[in-house]
């Protein structure tokens, strides 16, 4: 079976070592830029050409993947007078692997139907180093058999691939993994900040919270900075602090609320409006060691 052409937009460090890993599968790959290096680092690779707008990648591709940052990069991409669903072919398919609203995933899904076209969102866990390797966990949703097209393609880069169901609920559950996750760093660093000024040591407090039900990989990580000094969690308070107003959307668009992931929204921005939004989020410790009354 002929493999199909992927095209691909979003070449930051997750999307490049994405394309990388389908690169050394074999992979004959379309690709767009606004940095030169980058392109030339793909093309270097073999089996690859660029081409300047999101009609032409989608015209050229059987399958279309984004990894970009937000609901409306997507938006742009997909509704430009030069985009994706004005040059999509029939029977092929998008794939969102980024963090976006729901709603907004299943609007395009659905405008993709129009055009004898699919979705599926396929929202990813882990790190640009598994990207590389193959080893991502991806929270895929969409038609069964939309999904059923592409997974040989998704086995090649993920470890774990999950089937979520109908289209938008691989990003509703990625929305809810970021909320409780973000919400376990927020806690954790206001725990070791409030030790700090209490004379406690961190470390020893660690110790004896690990030895606990409390213990998850995301304390470790708070630990890590809070104590030890080193950031390396690879998630930014900025991005996190997009997820948590999506969660909040999303709840919203459900007819509730969540007042946690409020609190945790707000310390969030609180963070980034005190300009540590670059940072990791567990650098969220450092707006906590120094908040006031």
């Amino acid at each position: 079976m002929t493999k199909p052409v992927i095209g691909f937009i979003g070449l930051g460090l997750m999307g490049s070592n994405m394309v990388e890993n389908l690169q050394n599968h074999g992979f004959e790959m379309v690709v767009m830029s606004r940095k030169q290096s980058t392109l030339d680092a793909v093309i270097a690779r073999g089996n690859a050409r660029s081409v300047n707008t999101p009609k032409e990648l989608a015209q050229a591709s059987d399958i279309v993947m984004l990894c970009v940052t937000t609901s409306e990069v997507v938006e742009s991409l997909v509704y430009g007078e030069d985009g994706i669903l004005a040059g999509i072919k029939e029977g092929a398919v998008l794939i969102d692997f980024g963090t976006s609203i729901p709603a907004s995933t299943r609007k395009i899904g659905a405008d993709l139907v129009s055009k004898s076209a699919g979705m599926i969102d396929a929202p990813l866990g882990r790190t640009p180093a598994h990207a590389k390797d193959g080893l991502l966990n991806i929270m895929a949703a969409g038609d069964e058999a939309t999904f059923s097209k592409v997974k040989p393609v998704l086995d090649k880069q993920g470890e774990n691939v999950f089937y979520l169901g109908a289209l938008g609920a691989g990003h509703v559950t990625k929305l809810i993994n970021n909320f409780m996750g973000m919400t376990t760093v927020s806690a954790m660093s206001q725990a070791f900040a409030v030790a700090e000024r209490a004379g406690i040591n961190g470390g020893q407090l660690f110790d004896i919270m690990a030895a606990g039900p409390s213990n998850s990989p995301f304390m470790a990580f708070s630990k890590k900075y809070a104590v030890d000094g080193i950031s390396d969690l690879g998630f930014s308070i900025n991005n996190a602090n997009k997820d948590l107003g999506y969660f909040l959307e999303m709840a919203k668009d459900m007819g509730t609320r969540s007042e946690i992931a409020e609190g945790t929204s707000n310390n969030l921005q609180a963070a980034v409006d005190a300009g540590f939004g670059e940072g990791n989020v567990p650098e969220i410790f450092n707006y906590f060691k120094d908040l006031e009354q």
